[in-house]
């Protein structure tokens, strides 16, 4: 009689094949992105969305305990050997591996934001930098204002409906009216660790900080919302959080998208600019986004842990250089890069009329 442990070995080699293949071929991972990730996304969502917490925190809780604790129990309760115990430990492994990449990493490998938007990466042009700057900086001063509480359904809907006028050619899947930041059970460690939010890759579900300041709210959920629509890239959500800010008809939601781009701004600046253009530059910034911007870094400084973040970020760094970021948290920054590579400073946007 065929045993079931060969068929699902047998499926399991087929997942693991699949995986090996779209990071290997471009066009298998953009397949996989615009014509399966859609269909299972919309299925682990769905059944994700009946609990309110997140399924991916118990569940990666869950596989790590089962890593640990499993190999003893099958020693000491029935008495396997140590080679099928480390059999038995593979397949694990291999199957968090397969359902990582089936569930949502396969989007790492699909076709870059170049590829899909049909530009080319901009070369650094210090004039055409400066007036993107200049703009930037005019429009962030003009939609000023005060944020200090958001209701989150209404800021779900809006960049919903942001996505939804997006053109298909960026592969994005639809954004469906379940799915929802998720309740975190271990907010502090994320709190400590200096993380806004995260892509949630085994249920499809997407989580904010609930330690966030209002005026970062909007701009984050469309940052974690781009992944769960089907993009990897940092520097593209960040692009698609700014975009989809910039399209809602809220005020408090557009300028949470121009203030979530001004560390990326600054940072750009700061590194290829004169300290002579740096400074008149920064001088016509606001007073008031220069003071909410240092009351957003005291916010996160006063939950922060050194050891915690410093953990975090060698993870992390290891984590997307693993998965073709070349740049690691860099890569966050590569925003404004992906900007410029678009026709009139990154305004233009290929949007269904």
């Amino acid at each position: 009689m065929f045993k079931f442990k060969y068929f699902r070995w047998t499926f399991l080699l087929v997942l693991l094949l699949f995986v090996i293949l779209s990071s290997l071929n471009v066009g298998i991972a953009e397949f996989y992105s615009r014509s399966i990730y859609p269909s299972l996304s919309y299925i682990l969502s769905a059944l994700s969305s009946i609990v309110p917490f997140s399924l991916d925190e118990i569940g990666i809780f869950l596989m790590i305990v089962s890593i640990v604790v499993f190999p003893f129990v099958w020693r000491i309760r029935r008495k396997l050997k140590w080679r099928t115990i480390l059999i038995r430990e593979l397949e694990i492994l291999l199957w968090i591996y397969v359902w990582f990449y089936i569930g949502w990493g396969i989007n790492y490998y699909r076709e870059s934001f170049f590829t899909r938007a049909g530009v080319s990466p901009a070369r650094y042009d210090e004039q055409r930098f400066k007036d993107f700057l200049y703009s930037y900086t005019d429009s962030l001063n003009s939609v000023y204002c005060k944020v200090d509480t958001v209701i989150a359904d209404h800021v779900h809907n809006e960049i919903k409906s942001s996505y939804g006028k997006i053109s298909e050619v960026y592969g994005f899947t639809t954004p469906r009216s379940f799915q929802h930041p998720k309740i975190l059970l271990f907010n502090s460690l994320y709190s400590g660790s200096g993380v806004l939010g995260f892509m949630g890759p085994f249920f499809a579900e997407s989580h904010i900080n609930m330690q966030i300041t209002s005026l970062e709210y909007p701009f984050t959920y469309a940052h974690e919302l781009s992944h769960l629509l089907g993009i990897s890239s940092e520097a593209e959500a960040n692009l698609w959080a700014y975009q989809t800010c910039l399209l809602s008809s809220d005020a408090e939601i557009k300028y949470s998208g121009y203030f979530g781009l001004f560390p990326y701004v600054l940072m750009n600046a700061r590194g290829l600019l004169s300290e002579e253009d740096y400074k008149s530059w920064i001088s016509e910034v606001r007073p008031e986004v220069i003071k909410q911007y240092q009351e957003k870094r005291e916010h996160w400084s006063s939950l922060y842990s050194p050891l915690l973040g410093e953990i975090q970020s060698a993870m992390y760094e290891l984590y997307l250089k693993g998965n073709r970021i070349s740049s690691g948290q860099k890569n966050y920054a590569e925003v404004i890069g992906l900007l410029l590579s678009l026709p009139d400073e990154g305004i233009k946007m290929l949007a269904e009329n």
